[in-house]
């Protein structure tokens, strides 16, 4: 059976092409696909091209190519820029691993059994709910001028910013960890326990590990938008990506150092995001298998 099934007695030849196979079925949706594609591609094409010909014909189109598209001022802001970006870089990076860390903590307080812990809890409660509430740029500006009222000096801006961003998170964070572990099924620790492992030792050997693996795909969304956040540590001075721009656009009266900033972020940014799309499909596809 190469790829096809031909009929019986009095069947007219009816042939009905396989998964894989080379039948007419198979040939006609591949036919199909291609055409589809290229439908989507020249309608894109077209829709775009209208839309660019009516910002380019508008009345105001001069005046918004000079202040926010001028090539001298891109290319006297985009080394600047690039190089504050690693600003952006440094602060995401670290306080991802704090947040990974520290998120993980609470979910890990807030799953604790038993009326003796519920104090744990409640903090651990309090903690997601207060984070999760207030506005980020709040607690930025809180953490970035409060503390330094205190009078404690020798802590630089970048410290605070580092600080804030890792409560943020923390707190979503912990709620998409704390969605995988009551995602094992109880019997997974039931078993782990009549083995001879202790809560603790059936939490962290076999409940974490499988939540962790679940979790990956709704983390990088979240880290995706730990790092556009960056930007906001900013209103607290420190200079970064862009604290660069509303420099240069100062110095320049041009707002054309913004547009460099989208383009970074979109670079950057974008190839993470199909990164979680490949994870998520990936999880999906697993997922499927397992429950055949």
């Amino acid at each position: 059976m190469a790829g096809a099934i031909s009929g019986g007695p009095g069947d007219s030849g009816l042939l009905i092409g396989l998964p894989g196979g080379g039948g007419r079925y198979g040939r006609e949706r591949g036919s199909g696909a291609l055409r589809s594609t290229l439908v989507a591609f020249v309608s894109t094409v077209v829709f775009l091209g209208v839309v660019a010909l009516l910002v380019v014909n508008a009345p105001g189109w001069p005046a918004v190519q000079e202040s926010f598209l001028n090539g001298r001022v891109f290319a006297d802001s985009l080394p600047l820029i690039v190089r504050a970006f690693w600003v952006n870089v440094q602060l995401f990076l670290v306080s991802e691993v704090l947040i990974l860390g520290f998120g993980l903590v609470i979910a890990v307080l807030r799953s604790l059994p038993g009326s003796v812990l519920f104090p744990i809890r409640l903090i651990a409660t309090v903690y997601v709910d207060v984070f999760r509430a207030l506005p980020g740029i709040l607690i930025i500006y809180v953490l970035g001028f409060g503390i330094p009222g205190l009078g404690v000096t020798g802590v630089s801006k970048f410290v605070f910013a580092i600080l804030a961003l890792t409560l943020i998170y923390s707190a979503y964070v912990s709620e998409v960890y704390r969605a995988g572990i009551n995602s094992i099924h109880p019997s997974q620790d039931a078993a782990a326990r009549s083995l001879g492992l202790s809560r603790l030792q059936s939490m962290r050997h076999v409940v974490l590990p499988q939540a962790v693996r679940r979790v990956i795909p709704p983390l990088l969304n979240d880290f995706i938008g730990l790092q556009k956040d960056t930007v906001l540590v900013s209103y607290i001075g420190v200079v970064e990506i862009f604290r660069q721009a509303q420099i240069r656009q100062s110095a320049s009266f041009n707002f054309t150092p913004y547009i460099v900033v989208a383009l970074v972020f979109l670079l950057f940014t974008i190839p993470l995001a199909r990164l979680t799309d490949v994870l998520v499909t990936r999880d999906q596809r697993r997922r499927a298998t397992t429950a055949r």
